[in-house]
């Protein structure tokens, strides 16, 4: 069995990139998803915001779900790491 990632590298790595951190716990399914699905609110918060708003209010969306993304990576890491010590 491999050694499970760090979670503080996760946790880097999915501040940094939407999905990068679920990709490196080898659940790219589920971080492509995210990553497609950040893409896509932040597309449609632009389109549908006035351009008055600030770049923040503009992709609001899609940073939202980023920002979900970060402590479920982190999580997931961290379940893997617990489960990888008690085998």
């Amino acid at each position: 069995m491999t050694r499970p990632i760090n979670p503080y590298l996760v946790l880097a790595l999915a501040t940094m990139l939407p999905g990068a951190g679920h990709v490196a716990v080898r659940d790219a399914t589920r971080g492509l998803a995210f990553a497609f699905f950040a893409v896509f609110f932040s597309v449609l918060t632009y389109k549908t915001t006035p351009p008055d708003r600030s770049f923040l209010g503009r992709h609001a969306g899609g940073l939202f779900v980023w920002a979900l993304s970060i402590p479920d990576a982190y999580r997931r890491a961290r379940v893997r790491t617990v489960m990888a010590r008690k085998s």
